[in-house]
């Protein structure tokens, strides 16, 4: 396996984990009284966008060819970076 494909295989995991978080941030919501619910919502939009930007950043390594994947390692853990740490504020916020 090379460098490339075990850190996409990281990445994946990562993103499959998150998407449960999130999941279960979602089943929180749904019990909530409503004014809690707008704001689990709104906090739940906010990380599915960034699920999905990181999905895309997924794409683009799947894409990129080995001699420049490299390249994009730096955008996508900054991207990686932002959604755990907005994850994490999360699931700590609505403990």
């Amino acid at each position: 396996m090379s460098m490339k494909e075990a850190y996409e295989q990281k990445l994946q995991a990562q993103l499959d984990e998150w998407r449960a978080e999130i999941d279960k941030l979602k089943a929180k919501a749904d019990g909530a009284d409503a004014d809690a619910q707008i704001e689990f919502y709104k906090t739940i939009d906010e990380l599915r966008s960034m699920q999905k930007a990181a999905t895309h950043k997924i794409a683009e390594l799947k894409d990129a060819g080995d001699d420049v994947w490299e390249d994009l390692k730096a955008g996508i853990d900054s991207t990686w970076d932002s959604l755990g740490d907005a994850l994490n504020s999360a699931t700590s916020r609505y403990k």
